[in-house]
């Protein structure tokens, strides 16, 4: 567990980077939530928890899988959307065919929050996933108290021992830990570390660009037995039937949601396309 900044380490190619002042960001975030409200008394609260829905399962039932994501800004993009309102667009997601919903919790870049994810889980009854910058198992314990059913681990901010540990936790809980990599190198780490479920995301964390050739590329190498994720870059129908053609079972669609006039109408135009023929 963290106790003072010193404790955590961005690794060195990510200094200088829009992630360093996230993370610094975070960090102080984490602290002040620690001294708030400990460990021990949201375990206490766990006993009013709802039952946990594996994200897993919901990616294997439907095809194609899709997360969709509820974020109101980022960094790169800014503010995504003015008319905010994320129970409705959640409610528009699940009508609309989602596999799960992932809800950014980053307050100070994405202007996310955990209050958003509970009252999310309220109404609705697919797997709600905690996208953030988690690098304690406080920030477990928090997913679990505010009814996530599963987490994201990047696993470039994380030594692989405490990659492990997080995942390991995260399990503990009963949820499920979405192993986010973005090269092969963070592949291998994820699988020694134990991951099952596996994002791969195209969007590089030092520059921000976006290619699906991260996906395309790192594809081949994924273990049949792991559940793989595309995230980021994903626009179209196409893009999504191409990357189920390499091998992906769920696809992290954020930003092309959040800008669209109508969440409802721009998810089931991803979802319900008919797939290009092939030329006999």
């Amino acid at each position: 567990m963290l106790h003072t900044l010193s404790d955590y380490r961005l690794p060195k190619d990510l200094e200088g980077t829009i992630l360093a002042d996230i993370m610094q960001a975070k960090i102080h975030e984490l602290i002040g939530a620690r001294n708030k409200w400990p460990a021990v008394a949201i375990k206490n609260a766990l006993e009013h928890a709802s039952d946990v829905r594996s994200l897993k399962k919901a990616l294997l039932r439907r095809t194609p899988a899709v997360i969709a994501e509820i974020k109101r800004a980022s960094p790169s993009a800014g503010l995504l959307r003015r008319d905010f309102d994320p129970l409705g667009i959640a409610r528009e997601y699940e009508e609309a065919g989602a596999a799960a919903i992932s809800v950014v919790t980053e307050a100070s870049y994405f202007r996310g929050s955990l209050e958003i994810l509970a009252g999310i889980r309220w109404n609705s009854g697919i797997p709600l996933l905690r996208k953030d910058f988690i690098i304690d198992p406080y920030q477990i314990l928090e997913a679990r108290h505010a009814n996530a059913d599963a987490v994201l681990l990047i696993t470039a901010l994380l030594e692989p021992a405490v990659l492990q540990n997080l995942r390991a936790e995260t399990e503990a809980y009963g949820m499920e830990a979405l192993v986010e990599v973005h090269s092969e190198r963070e592949l291998e780490t994820a699988l020694a570390a134990g991951a099952t479920l596996i994002g791969v995301n195209n969007r590089n964390l030092r520059s921000f660009e976006v290619s699906l050739e991260v996906s395309m590329r790192i594809a081949p190498l994924l273990p049949k037995e792991v559940v793989a994720v595309a995230e980021s870059g994903i626009h179209t129908a196409d893009d999504i039937h191409r990357l189920a053609d390499a091998g992906y079972r769920g696809f992290l669609v954020g930003e092309q949601l959040m800008r669209a006039k109508s969440t409802a109408e721009a998810l089931k135009a991803l979802l319900f396309h008919e797939r290009p023929r092939r030329a006999s």
